[in-house]
């Protein structure tokens, strides 16, 4: 939100204070208050008629800085609140001198200017990341007289901003507006499904606005030299975020917010769906899972969308007996093909589900200000909305699930979960505004936990839409609605990096895109961006997703693919590991990997897939693509080709090829199958170096699927020869071999 007309004026009908200069400071066990005047004190008679802007700073976590600015502090408690592991342990130190306050905490400290009007300086160590300066903070009151409360951090000369949640416009933020806001807008504007108040900054550090309700962001937009933020009320709290690496950051986030949780080794594999508006019985199903069988195309879990349910009965949880008469015994028959079954769902009830008026009468759904149920027509006809607030409608919501977990259903697709109304009433009494971001996390909250409890832990998997802080915890999310086209190939591709540069470990997103039918050469070429990511869906809205549908070549990419990603099982495994561990997402952008290199502030259309395989999905028909490789000697993944960078590339790739490369020095396991993910990932392994140096040695640890203690090696390479010795676990087969070449056995 912008309040100001141009530098020198604010916008009609806005005033602001600021704070002018420290008045004085009280320090806690834990951090300090600043108590700031609106103007300068000279005399007894300039504390008269004065406005106060407080400004409390603390630690509530190790590496973080939280800042509190408020004016007025009567207001009432305003629920709900993002839930954070706060730890009042870790060390603190507070020192105020006559010149200024300082809180560190590690290597970040905030240190407030005591003299010559407002300033705080935000530093790692000696070096300055960000600070707030004279005209930062504001407390605004708007031509309408709202109030609201502003912040605005330093960008320093190249610095880049990148997060803010799913986003599919420009990955880096500078120049933006973005507003805090989960709509369902598709792909294609500037809404966003995924609406996470935190950005990463190129220049070491991260900030995290600690509010649900709707915050706006001016990223070098409105005062370009600086990130403004905003909020409606008389307080605003955020916290600034330590590096110094980008990486680093999101570890200290993640740390706060939450971690992804583990997903199950199948989860890995092909979903294929039955799309959506398609037509589909036990028949269409059946025949789609023996065209893949016939075609050799590895499939590892079946997705029935919308309409296994009967139309305006959305939601019901009940199949519709004239397409699916056997659920329980199509649900066994799947099983006994070893598939996995995941169903649709979203949190809407029809008013023509029976569901309806039970949660009427129990009082599960959200209500009117005047008492009355909220519905409306979009969507489903006459829907309600169920109140995940209240424990007693949660536990009636999943208690329906529970029975098609009972019946054979794997997992759910939450879908929704964003259009919430801010004009009714909760039963925990929550303020609407701030509930409108949130509904998603206690929705997926919900029904992950239901997994969890039924299945067990690392055994739980959503495939969600909405999102917001804290909703990385339950995975997985993919990016919504996208149309068919090598342009919204690209968008689709810039969400995946900005979620993944906002906390989030996993993600994906619909092979040959959801609305229209795409060409062959999109869905091909989308074939291999979509098994070269965490996981893996074919599914679309008003056509079908088998490849046969398009060409025999189809077919074969497919295949290729799905077997180069399932053989790469041990590596990604890894990956994962590391996204449940530390918060680093399994896809990367290049700026996680390589914060010292200036090309890869700017990368769009590559990523690291883990931190030692470079990915470039093919975004033409002709099969043209230029890609950035940062320094070193990479080797292509399946050719064995090598290319020396730092250097933009542009190579032509037929459709069973993609950019995909090693990093320099790399150990990749290769796994012994190609057929599911869910194998013995060290049984067979192959351990591949590339371009190692000499006297390299290094661990490579592969997980176990489930939650067993994994394998480790001990890789070296010397005079030309690469050795492998198991150190921790146990694996009955492994060998070694360098670019492709083996050199060496066990």
């Amino acid at each position: 939100m912008k309040f100001t007309d141009g530098y020198w004026q604010l916008r009609p009908g806005v005033s602001v204070l600021r704070p002018g200069t420290v008045e004085s400071v009280e320090p806690d066990e834990r951090g300090f208050t600043v108590f700031a005047p609106a103007g300068q004190i000279t005399g007894r008679g300039d504390t008269l008629n004065r406005p106060v802007v407080t400004v409390r700073f603390f630690s509530p976590a190790p590496g973080v800085v939280g800042v509190t600015i408020g004016h007025h502090s009567g207001g009432l408690p305003r629920e709900p609140h993002f839930g954070l592991a706060t730890n009042d342990e870790h060390p603190v130190t507070v020192d105020i001198t006559g010149i200024s306050a300082s809180l560190t905490t590690g290597e970040l400290t905030a240190r407030v200017a005591l003299i010559d009007g407002w300033r705080v300086d935000f530093l790692h160590g000696d070096r300055l990341v960000t600070a707030s300066t004279a005209r930062s903070v504001g407390i605004v009151t708007d031509g309408e007289g709202r109030r609201h409360v502003h912040e605005r951090l330093a960008l320093g000369v190249g610095e880049t901003v990148y997060g803010l949640g799913e986003r599919f416009g420009p990955f880096v933020k500078n120049g933006q507006t973005v507003d805090i806001w989960n709509a369902d807008g598709g792909t294609a504007s500037e809404q966003a499904y995924k609406n996470v108040p935190f950005y990463l900054s190129s220049a070491g550090y991260g900030v995290f606005v600690d509010h649900p309700e709707h915050v706006s962001f001016e990223v070098g937009s409105e005062v370009v030299t600086q990130a403004q933020f905003s909020v409606e009320g008389q307080s605003l709290t955020y916290y600034v975020i330590d590096g110094p690496t980008p990486k680093d950051v999101l570890r200290r986030y993640t740390a706060l917010t939450g971690r992804p949780a583990r997903v199950p080794a199948w989860s890995y594999g092909l979903w294929l769906s039955t799309s959506f508006t398609t037509s589909y019985d036990e028949k269409t199903v059946t025949e789609f899972v023996d065209g893949m069988a016939e075609r050799d195309l590895p499939l590892s879990v079946f997705h029935f969308d919308c309409f296994w349910m009967r139309q305006f009965h959305w939601v019901d949880f009940v199949w519709d007996p004239a397409t699916f008469p056997d659920p329980e015994g199509m649900l066994r028959r799947l099983h006994e093909r070893d598939l996995k079954v995941c169903v649709w769902i979203n949190p809407y009830i029809a008013q023509r589900s029976y569901l309806f008026e039970e949660g009427r009468q129990a009082g599960y759904l959200v209500r009117n200000p005047d008492g009355s149920v909220w519905q409306w027509d979009k969507w489903q006809a006459g829907m309600a909305l169920v109140d995940f607030t209240n424990p007693d409608a949660v536990r009636w919501f999943t208690g329906k699930l529970k029975v098609l977990l009972d019946m054979g259903v794997d997992c759910f697709k939450t879908d929704f979960g964003e259009r919430i109304p801010t004009d009714v009433v909760w039963h925990d009494g929550s303020d609407p505004q701030r509930m409108h971001n949130y509904y998603s996390y206690l929705y997926n909250k919900a029904v992950f936990e239901l997994l969890e409890a039924e299945r067990g832990e690392g055994e739980a998997v959503l495939f969600a839409r909405s999102a917001t802080t804290g909703g990385q915890q339950f995975p997985v999310h993919w990016g919504g609605d996208c149309e068919s086209t090598f342009v919204a190939m690209a968008e689709s591709l810039r969400g995946g990096l900005s979620l993944a540069a906002s906390g989030f470990g996993y993600w994906s997103h619909d092979i040959g895109g959801f609305e229209g039918t795409p060409d062959p050469a999109v869905f091909k070429r989308w074939i291999a961006f979509g098994l070269l990511s965490s996981h893996s869906r074919l599914h679309g809205s008003g056509s079908y997703r088998v490849p046969w549908a398009y060409d025999d070549e189809a077919v074969d990419v497919l295949r290729h693919f799905t077997r180069l990603k399932l053989s790469l099982m041990p590596y990604l495994a890894g990956a994962a590991q590391e996204a449940h561990r530390d918060g680093i997402p399994m896809m990367r952008p290049m700026i996680l990997e390589f914060p010292d290199d200036p090309t890869a502030a700017h990368l769009d259309r590559q990523y690291m897939l883990g931190s030692d395989v470079l990915v470039a999905p093919v975004l033409s028909a002709d099969g043209e693509v230029t890609f950035y490789v940062p320094a070193g000697t990479w080797t292509h993944l399946v050719t064995g080709a090598q290319l020396t960078g730092p250097a933009w590339v542009t190579e032509k790739h037929e459709f069973d090829s993609v950019p995909v490369l090693a990093r320099p020095g790399a150990i990749i396991p290769f796994g012994a199958r190609s057929d599911r993910p869910d194998y013995d990932w060290a049984d067979g392994v192959q351990l591949r170096l590339y371009t190692p140096a000499d006297g390299q040695r290094q661990r490579v640890r592969i997980p176990a699927p489930g939650s067993g203690p994994g394998v480790e090696f001990e890789v070296s390479f010397r005079d030309g020869a690469a050795t492998a010795e198991l150190v921790a676990g146990a694996s009955s087969a492994y060998h070694c071999v360098v670019a492709g070449t083996e050199v060496a056995a066990r």
